[in-house]
C-alpha cells in the first residue's frame, strides 16, 4: 500500500481509523444479523452480507498496511502479504455464494410472503447509516491512499444501500405490501456479488501472478528504452506482492562501460520506476552485446585491455 507519507505517524492513524472501522463495522453485521432474524426481513440479513463484504474490503486495506511494515524473513522473502490476499480470495468467494443463497430465498419469499417488522427493519438501518457516515468521515480525513479510497466509496455505496432499507421499511410500514422485502434483499444480494466478484478477480490474478491491473507492460518498456544508455530491455515481468505492492524483475542490454557508469543508468532505471509507476521492488539484470567499432560505437581505450564487465 502507497502511503505517499510514509511517515510511522501516519501509518499508525491508518491503522487506528482501519481498526475501528473494522470493529465497528463487524458489530454491525452481527447486530443486523440477529435483528433481520428477530423481524423476518431478508433486506436486513442481506444488508448484513453486504456489510460483511464491505469488512473483507476494509481487512484487503488492513492487511496491506499491517505486512508492509512487517519485515520479511528468510523463509517468508516477500513477508507475508500474499497471505491477507489469499484470506480476501477466500473470504470474497464465500460472500459470492451468500449472495446467490440471498438471491434463492428472495425468490422463494415472492411466492411465500411472510411478516416482516418494518419499524425493526428502518431502526436498524438507521443505525447503520449513521455507522457507515461515521466511517466514511474518517476515512476521508486519511485517504491520501488509493487503496483507503476504495473503501471510502465502498462505505459511501454501502450508506446508500442501507439508505433503502429505510425507505423500504417505511414503504412496508405505510403500504404493508412484504413483496418490498425480498425485492430489497434482490438489489443488495446483486451488490454483494459485484463486489465480492471484483474482489475474487483482483486477489487471483495476483495469486496467479497476473500483471497488476492499471499497469502496462509496454509503457514500462517504452519508459525504460528512453533512459539514456539503455539499448534493449527483454525479460520483463511485473507481479503484485500483495494488493498494492508491485514487484518487476527484467534484463536490460547496455554498452560494454564501466560499473561507475551503469550505476548511473540503475539509479536511473529506479527512479523511473518508483515515481512513475510505484514500482519499488526490482530487480535489474544488465548483459551486454559485444560491441565494434563498427557499430558506431567506440569503446575505451583502457576497457580495450580486457576489463569486461559483463554482469552487474
Amino acid at each position: 500500500m502507497h502511503v505517499h507519507a510514509t511517515t510511522a505517524a501516519a501509518q499508525k492513524k491508518m491503522q487506528r481509523v482501519l481498526r475501528f472501522s473494522l470493529i465497528a463495522t463487524l458489530a454491525y453485521v452481527a447486530l443486523t444479523l440477529l435483528a433481520g432474524w428477530r423481524a423476518h426481513s431478508l433486506a436486513l440479513i442481506s444488508e448484513a452480507g453486504h456489510n460483511a463484504s464491505d469488512a473483507l474490503a476494509l481487512v484487503l486495506s488492513f492487511v496491506a498496511v499491517y505486512f508492509q511494515g512487517r519485515p520479511a524473513t528468510d523463509k517468508k522473502t516477500f513477508g507475508y502479504q500474499r497471505a491477507g490476499v489469499l484470506a480476501a480470495f477466500l473470504n470474497a468467494l464465500t460472500l459470492v455464494l451468500i449472495a446467490i443463497w440471498i438471491g434463492a430465498e428472495a425468490i422463494h419469499r415472492f411466492g411465500h410472503p411472510e411478516a416482516v417488522q418494518p419499524r425493526i427493519m428502518m431502526l436498524v438501518a438507521a443505525a447503520g447509516v449513521l455507522m457507515n457516515g461515521v466511517i466514511a468521515a474518517l476515512l476521508w480525513r486519511v485517504s491520501h491512499d488509493v487503496n483507503i479510497r476504495s473503501v471510502f466509496i465502498h462505505m459511501l455505496g454501502d450508506t446508500l444501500s442501507t439508505a433503502a432499507v429505510i425507505v423500504g421499511g417505511a414503504a412496508i410500514l405505510f403500504t404493508a405490501q412484504t413483496w418490498i422485502d425480498p425485492a430489497l434483499s434482490l438489489v443488495i444480494a446483486a451488490l454483494i456479488l459485484w463486489s465480492s466478484i471484483s474482489i475474487v478477480r483482483e486477489t487471483l490474478n495476483i495469486l496467479l501472478e497476473g500483471t497488476p491491473h492499471g499497469i502496462s507492460l509496454s509503457e514500462i518498456r517504452s519508459a525504460l528504452c528512453g533512459i539514456e544508455g539503455v539499448e534493449d530491455v527483454h525479460d520483463l515481468h511485473v507481479w503484485s506482492l500483495g494488493s498494492q505492492t508491485h514487484a518487476l524483475a527484467s534484463h536490460v542490454t547496455i554498452a560494454d562501460i564501466p560499473l561507475s557508469e551503469s550505476n548511473r543508468i540503475l539509479e536511473k532505471m529506479k527512479h523511473t520506476l518508483s515515481d512513475r509507476f510505484h514500482i519499488h521492488h526490482t530487480t535489474l539484470q544488465f548483459e551486454h552485446t559485444e560491441c565494434e567499432v563498427a557499430h558506431g560505437c567506440v569503446m575505451p581505450v583502457e576497457e580495450m585491455a580486457g576489463h569486461h564487465h559483463h554482469h552487474h
